[in-house]
């Protein structure tokens, strides 16, 4: 219940859905017969009309997943973790073009090639974490079949209980914890990394960062990749979805 409530409250605060939802109040109270109302739904309805499309910048959503810090894994750093762990990032249920298995969704996969990659690097064991909180097979399970049908790696530890990111260091803590394990490469992506890795620790993890998807170079930059794009609205509503993620954190 909790964990619906929380998916709910972020549904209601990010975009698209907050700025829309501000811009139909601020119409709401435009339809008023007072004048200081009317010209507050005014200025509130094209608030949220102007948060959306400035949410759609490239250079605004950039500038908010930068904020999130970051730095690719330094190989002098490898030489410290005694395994890799790779947190699930979704799970599509019964997808048909794979006989109606569960397949790992986009933030999965990201992740779990990069874990894979690291793997043939160091030869370290793999742990795979993600559960099931809309129901079906586990991210983690998905995972784990992707990982040996298509990179022909096996996971040594499967996690299936969690639903989010603070049950993903819980559980695979003690699994770890069991193997006397203690120190890991995490692996996520850049924007999740800062939440992920402060999770980890406070389980009782010494965490190295391993966080993938950074972005491309910038010097590529044109006139066409600063207009607004979904993609780029997207991208700030994970990064805000994260700073929502880190505030809960700090505020437990």
């Amino acid at each position: 219940m909790l964990f619906l409530l929380k998916k709910l409250i972020t549904v209601i605060v990010l975009p698209p859905v907050g700025p829309l939802l501000l811009a139909a109040v601020g119409l709401l109270l435009a339809r008023s017969r007072r004048r200081g109302l009317r010209l507050g739904g005014f200025t509130l309805a094209w608030g949220g009309f102007a948060l959306l499309f400035t949410l759609s910048l490239p250079p605004v959503s950039r500038g908010l997943s930068d904020s999130l810090g970051g730095e690719v894994l330094s190989p002098a750093e490898i030489a410290k973790a005694q395994a890799i762990v790779v947190l699930g990032g979704g799970a599509r249920q019964n997808a048909p073009e794979y006989g109606g298995a569960a397949i790992p969704k986009e933030h999965s996969l990201v992740r779990l090639r990069y874990g894979a990659h690291l793997q043939r690097q160091t030869g370290l064991p793999l742990l795979l974490s993600g559960g099931a909180p809309g129901g079906g097979e586990a991210e983690a399970t998905a995972m784990a079949r992707a990982l040996h049908d298509d990179y022909g790696l096996d996971a040594r530890w499967v996690e299936t209980q969690s639903f989010d990111t603070r049950d993903n260091a819980d559980f695979s803590a003690k699994m770890l914890a069991a193997a006397d394990i203690h120190s890991v490469l995490l692996v996520t992506e850049r924007f999740h990394m800062k939440r992920a890795q402060a999770e980890f620790e406070r389980a009782g993890l010494k965490v190295i960062a391993a966080p993938t998807l950074f972005p491309g170079n910038k010097d590529e930059a044109d006139f066409l990749s600063a207009l607004p794009s979904m993609g780029a609205l997207r991208e700030s509503t994970l990064a805000l979805h994260e700073w929502l993620g880190i505030l809960a954190q700090r505020l437990r």
